[in-house]
This record gives structure tokens, C-alpha cells and sequence, in this order.
């Protein structure tokens, strides 16, 4: 095992707030990092990998809960990370997704096509039919974050308050509903929870409280500062602009040695 490999490993220890035992690393393509190795402010709170998230299990493809990003998205997001901890008050960033493998959105196409299995309904899609997902553009067989440049994230008063563990099985509450009814995850009030299949998570949407949209925009604003372009549909989705992969959809696995073969030089 390389010198690199065993740091990322050492790395992610410190900064994972996963229990899963390291995997055997995989090899990614030249160009993308791992976020948690370059700011360890930033909160890696990686739903896919875990339990909490429209499927109710750890997602295929994620092998730990990291976020990886191409080397240009990244660099973008670390100047919108120092513009966010200069505030005053101050945030840092946190992560819901960022890079994610073709062979997680087909896992999520296969979920969709189940409509048997809606044990998280009550909180990610209380007022639909599974069946319409696609219909609605919830669910689709191409993702950008498959390119490596987009993330889906929020901010988080720094130092960050306490977190909220969410247990499988607990009850669940819709994710429109106002705090602290809805699962609490520390971050500011955006008006819902994350991957709300809700109208409410439209990032303009009008069924929000002044406060919560003011919050939408402060997020939005420092993010199309440093380059990156908001999805309407959902509030906590970016894309930098200028991405380098547009239409290259990869699918290796999301794991710890993320800058196994990246020389950061090369970018940073």
C-alpha cells in the first residue's frame, strides 16, 4: 500500500464521522480530491452512505462517507468556504453529496421502479405517490453529480451546534415541517430538510418564512460568487459553471483514497 493510500486512510479516520470500518481503497481518476483532506471544517454529513436518506440504507457506490469533487469544483468551494467562515457570525459548509457514481443512480432508478418499498415516505415524500418520482423529475437516469462537479450541500453556524443522530426505525416527520418538528441537523432553517420531495424545496419557493428564504439566499448568493449555478428544484443542489467533465458520467466507487493520484500542485 502506497504512502498516499495509508494517509488518506490516517485522514479520513480523524475526520469521518462514520463508524463503518475503511474498505479496501480503489483507484480514481487524475483530477479529483477529497474534500474532508483540504478543509476539516467542512462537516461531512454524506447521507448516501449511510442510513438517512429517501431509501432508508447506505446507497450502492459508497463505500465511505466522503465527499469527492473534481480538483476545480473543489478549489471553488474552498473560496466560498473562507467567505463563509469570514462572516460574522460565522459558517462553514456542509455536505450532503458530492460525486456520484453511475452505479447509484441506477440503484436509485431500481428504488423508484419498487413502489412497494416506501419505508422513508413519511419524511422525504409524504404528500406523493412513488410512482410519479419520475414523472416529477425526482429521480432520472442521469445525474450531473456523476460528473464530479456538483454537490448538494448547506451552511452550519461555526463552531457547528450539536447534531441530531438519526437511528433506523425512529418515527418520522415530514420535511417541510418547521423546526424543530422536522429532523434536525444543526444547519441554518432553509425551510426543509434535505432531498424534500416537496414543492417547498424549490429554491424560490414562496411557501417559505422570510427567514428562511433570507437564509436560502445568503447560501446561494457566496456560492454564485465563487462560480457555481443553483438547480431551481432543489435549494441545496450546485454545479460549478465551468466544469471540466459535462458530459462524462463516471461510476467509480466513492472511497477514502481520493488523492491517491492527484498531485495538488497540479491545480492548487
Amino acid at each position: 500500500m502506497t504512502l498516499l493510500v495509508c494517509l488518506a486512510i490516517s485522514l479520513f479516520g480523524l475526520f469521518s464521522t462514520s463508524a463503518l470500518e475503511p474498505p479496501a481503497c480503489v483507484d480514481i481518476p487524475h483530477g479529483f480530491v477529497a474534500l474532508h483532506l483540504l478543509d476539516a471544517n467542512i462537516i461531512m454529513g454524506m447521507r448516501y452512505a449511510h442510513f438517512h436518506n429517501f431509501a432508508g440504507r447506505p446507497i450502492e457506490g459508497y463505500l465511505q462517507p466522503v465527499c469527492i469533487l473534481t480538483a476545480q469544483a473543489a478549489k471553488a468551494l474552498l473560496a466560498a468556504q473562507k467567505e463563509f467562515m469570514s462572516m460574522k457570525p460565522p459558517f462553514t459548509l456542509k455536505m450532503y453529496d458530492c460525486y456520484r457514481p453511475q452505479m447509484a443512480v441506477d440503484y436509485f432508478m431500481g428504488w423508484a421502479q419498487d413502489l412497494n418499498d416506501t419505508v422513508m415516505k413519511e419524511e422525504f415524500y409524504p404528500t406523493l405517490n412513488k410512482s410519479h418520482l419520475f414523472s416529477l423529475g425526482y429521480i432520472a437516469k442521469r445525474s450531473n453529480h456523476s460528473c464530479g462537479s456538483t454537490f448538494d450541500g448547506t451552511i452550519v453556524p461555526y463552531p457547528p451546534p450539536k447534531q441530531e443522530q438519526y437511528h433506523f426505525g425512529q418515527p418520522l416527520t415530514p420535511c417541510f415541517d418547521p423546526l424543530p418538528k422536522r429532523f434536525e441537523d444543526n444547519s441554518l432553517d432553509m425551510g426543509t430538510g434535505f432531498d424534500c420531495f416537496d414543492p417547498r424545496a424549490h429554491t424560490n419557493s414562496t411557501d417559505i418564512t422570510a427567514q428562511q428564504m433570507k437564509n436560502r439566499k445568503l447560501y446561494q448568493s457566496v456560492l454564485e460568487k465563487n462560480g457555481f449555478v443553483n438547480y431551481p428544484g432543489e435549494w441545496w443542489h450546485f454545479t460549478l459553471h465551468d466544469q471540466p467533465y459535462p458530459n462524462t458520467y463516471f461510476n467509480f466507487l466513492v472511497s477514502c483514497n481520493a488523492t491517491g493520484r492527484l498531485n495538488s500542485k497540479d491545480i492548487f
